[in-house]
């Protein structure tokens, strides 16, 4: 099983893609490629920049990324009560070459930030958005206060509770998968 996990976050220091990371490691087997939203930076999407630009390589190399998985993890981060530019814009680029950008791939979606609503607002935004573009949502996540939740040096919740549910979502998931 090939597995892609990424962050819907520009930071170099995304919590979003530690917690992408760390979900990823608990699929048994799977051979995973992480990915790092600063490898697609694309000028602000606009039909007028489309009309210059045509479709840009690097939109493609996302698209071809998403065909490789048979799955996805993908942590949404929120600003503003809803997802990143960065993720919509990349999102946005490739949706133009291919209107189902997520390729109906089953995805575990997921979410945190250091409040303790967990980003759960860019959360039901991608629930929205991301079926609409080929996202087969299989399962969801939300770690609220981040840094209270996971170690970071470690690299996983350390919280027994959230970590056992987001265990529990992808024991269930794996059997989705399997079935």
């Amino acid at each position: 099983m090939k597995l892609l996990a990424f962050a819907g976050s520009s930071s170099t220091k995304s919590i979003n893609k530690q917690l992408a990371t760390y979900a990823a490691s608990l699929f048994d087997g799977a051979e995973t490629e992480i990915l790092d939203l600063n490898d697609f930076e694309l000028p602000l999407y606009s039909v007028d920049k489309e009309k210059k630009m045509g479709q840009p390589p690097v939109a493609r190399v996302f698209l071809d990324k998403i065909e490789w998985a048979d799955m996805l993890v993908i942590s949404v981060a929120e600003h503003n009560a809803g997802m990143t530019v960065a993720f919509k814009n990349i999102y946005d680029w490739a949706s133009r070459q291919k209107k189902l950008v997520f390729d109906n791939k089953p995805v575990l979606l997921l979410s945190t930030s250091p409040g303790g609503y967990g980003a759960k607002n860019a959360l039901e935004a991608a629930k929205i958005s991301l079926p609409r573009y080929g996202g087969d949502i299989r399962g969801e996540f939300s770690l609220p206060k981040f840094q209270e939740n996971f170690d970071v040096e470690a690299g996983k919740i350390s919280n027994k509770e959230y970590d056992d549910a987001l265990r529990d979502i992808i024991r269930n998931f794996d059997h989705e998968q399997k079935g």
